[in-house]
């Protein structure tokens, strides 16, 4: 190995041990965690805890929380995260609807925003609609640090452009772009921190609110706490590219670079996935453990997948394509070209007001997942669902539980998911917002 890539793997691990730490924090709400305890559960030693907290302190992401009691000596300080030192947006892209929230760095909704759409409208009518409720939502929702002159300092650095401020200095200051950062979910870079996307919080910033610093140019470039933008919608699409494929029911999508277009207008990091996808990963991040499908049905249907604690894309981020399974053969159409399946046969029933039949259906397929993928629990969301919640839990669970009495295994359990409508969008927030504490899958 060549010490240019001995040098890399270092600086990872270090990028890696102060996400730990972040996360740490994070969990610990705000009660704190101690140095002490910090070092015991992460396995690094109390030097490099003591080295990786006075960075986070020194760039606003860690305060003191108070003191704790120690069975000897003098008291342990506790840290705790500083929420607002950062934020995320995570824009639901859907057929008929862009919803955007604004999250603070636990993940807590502190602006939202929802407008009506048109997928099939044209790529230039999407993007302008996402681009406003992006440039909305931060707008009502926060003010945002900037410097005089559209400046940031950073450190002791020299003074750089807000855009060249929103980086990510590895350890000992050797930096890499946000972009680059947030680009990294599917590789082992996904562990920067916040750390080092957000240096610029942490300045002597003039605050001005967020209309008055976005008037013009890439949207959001003068937004130095703001760490990027996440985009979920329909797939099929590739999240590793942010490349998208035909889109169920519009297939003029194919090919066309979502991510890159977005972030040439928001002038920030845009990580793009499928609607399912990031709803299980925001549910993950909320504390869902184990292994369970999220079965979203609203104007269509798929599934978001979690594995032993980490979403399942499959390579081609093709995984959860659950509504196009075929369990009716010569069955009616569907938008995706195939005749008879769930998602065409569900929606069909809830057109005609079945809605027992649909759940019966669903519960069919979910049947399926259980036996396919032995998962813990299914969670079910979407706006047809929350319509009528207890119907579908009733006869999803109904299925599952006939399946199981012909197993002899325990019925998994139905539940609906918690958050509500924001499920995806907070979700999508949580594809920018895990690189950032060492979540790998975001």
């Amino acid at each position: 190995m060549t010490g240019a890539g001995a040098g890399a793997n270092l600086l990872a691990l270090r990028s890696h041990n102060a996400a730990l730490v972040l996360d740490l924090l994070r969990t610990a709400g705000s009660d704190g965690i101690s140095r002490l305890e910090l070092a015991e559960r992460t396995g690094l030693t109390p030097q490099a805890v003591s080295k990786i907290t006075a960075r986070l302190r020194e760039d606003g992401l860690a305060a003191e929380a108070g003191r704790r009691a120690s069975t000897g000596g003098k008291p342990r300080t506790v840290l705790r995260l500083v929420p607002e030192a950062a934020y995320a947006v995570g824009v639901h892209l859907d057929r008929d609807e862009v919803r955007a929230v604004l999250v603070d760095l636990r993940g807590t909704v502190v602006g939202e925003r929802r407008a009506a759409l048109d997928l099939g409208a044209g790529a230039g009518a999407v993007l302008t609609a996402v681009t406003e409720a992006v440039r909305a939502t931060v707008a009502d929702a926060v003010r945002v640090p900037v410097a005089n002159s559209m400046r940031v300092p950073v450190a002791d650095e020299a003074r750089a452009t807000v855009k060249d401020a929103v980086q990510v200095p590895g350890a000992d200051a050797v930096r890499e772009t946000a972009t680059e950062a947030v680009r990294a979910t599917a590789t082992e870079a996904a562990h920067v921190t916040a750390t080092q996307a957000v240096r610029a919080t942490a300045t002597k910033a003039v605050r001005v609110t967020a209309t008055e610093a976005l008037p013009a140019g890439p949207l959001l470039a003068r937004a130095g706490s703001l760490l990027g933008v996440g985009v979920a919608l329909p797939g099929p699409l590739d999240h590793v590219r942010g490349v998208l494929h035909r889109v169920t029911g519009f297939p003029e999508w194919d090919g066309f670079p979502l991510r890159e277009a977005l972030a040439e207008r928001l002038g920030v990091p845009v990580v793009v996935d499928k609607d399912t996808n990031a709803a299980a990963l925001g549910l993950a991040a909320g504390g869902e453990g184990g292994s369970f499908a999220y079965l979203h049905l609203g104007t269509g249907l798929g599934a978001g997948l979690v594995i032993g604690g980490s979403v399942h894309r499959g390579a081609r981020t093709g995984a959860g394509e659950f509504g196009h399974q075929v369990i009716q053969l010569d069955g009616p159409p569907c938008t995706c070209g195939d005749r008879g399946c769930v998602e065409a046969l569900c929606l069909g029933a809830v057109a005609r007001g079945d809605v027992e039949e649909a759940a019966r259906v669903l519960g069919a397929g979910a049947a399926n997942l259980v036996g396919l993928l032995d998962i813990d629990v299914v969670l079910l969301g979407g706006r047809t669902v929350a319509a009528t919640p207890e119907a579908f839990v009733r006869g999803v669970g109904a299925v599952l539980g006939a399946r199981a009495r012909r197993t002899g295994e325990d019925a998994v359990p139905v539940r609906v998911a918690p958050g509500g409508g924001r499920v995806v969008a907070v979700g999508a927030a949580q594809l920018v917002l895990g690189p950032v504490f060492g979540r790998g899958d975001g």
